[in-house]
């Protein structure tokens, strides 16, 4: 096992992945990933001279990125599109940083699926759930006394159904290394959020790259679109 990471200041590769169930998952979901490779020297050592200040190319992180799947083979994702897994639980390292998007609201994970899940959210040091991607976690026992968001349509049928997590109306929450959020463009608040937190601030590479990207910057309670659901 790897050595426990501190994010904001690592000492090593930080090894991001996104677990793929034998479902079809949300492209949504997952893309916010392109947050972590936004600060990455790969991406940031092929920005061109004089676009970038070389203080905040030097704050670049050395990042490594998995996607792994049961056996390895195919992902599917929506709008017909698929990726190729680096990875399957058999060969994948021990992850810093996990991200779990939607799967299909009729699958039901099985057994090997919920034992990676547990193993991979124990040696993290975050696990992040976007959209329904918290329901791999719930269906892998990780949100029982736990903090969560979700997609808000779907809250008060959580608040019964899983009674056990405290389910709240947020575009995203942490609670420890538990980082939920509600529906699909909120995975880009809460990326927002956590790459502030840990490489964030005034003059940094990550305010930087949010700033180019134009990530949203929006209320957390969704008080700027109250009354429209």
């Amino acid at each position: 096992m790897s050595d426990p990471i501190n994010l904001s200041k690592p000492h090593r590769t930080i090894q991001v992945g996104v677990i793929l169930v034998n479902s079809e998952t949300e492209i949504l979901d997952v893309a916010p990933i392109d947050a972590f490779s936004g600060i990455s020297k790969k991406f940031v050592h092929n920005f061109p001279e004089g676009m970038m200040p070389e203080h905040l190319r030097a704050q670049a992180l050395d990042v490594e990125f998995h996607w792994v799947s049961e056996t390895g083979k195919v992902g599917h994702l929506t709008a017909g599109a698929s990726v190729n897994p680096t990875d399957s639980f058999a060969t994948c390292p021990p992850l810093d940083i996990v991200v779990m998007g939607a799967h299909d609201i009729t699958y039901h994970l099985n057994e090997a699926e919920k034992a990676f899940i547990r193993k991979a959210y124990k040696e993290c040091a975050a696990f992040i759930t976007i959209c329904g991607g918290f329901l791999a976690a719930l269906e892998s026992g990780l949100l029982e006394g736990k903090t969560a968001a979700g997609p808000r349509p779907m809250l008060d049928g959580l608040r019964q159904m899983a009674p056990g997590v405290n389910w709240v109306e947020k575009r995203w929450v942490r609670d420890g290394k538990l980082w939920t959020s509600g529906a699909l463009l909120n995975g880009l608040d809460l990326m927002k959020a956590f790459t502030t937190e840990y490489w964030g601030g005034e003059g940094t590479l990550a305010e930087f790259v949010l700033a180019l990207g134009a990530y949203p910057d929006r209320d957390v309670d969704y008080k700027d679109v109250e009354g429209k659901l």
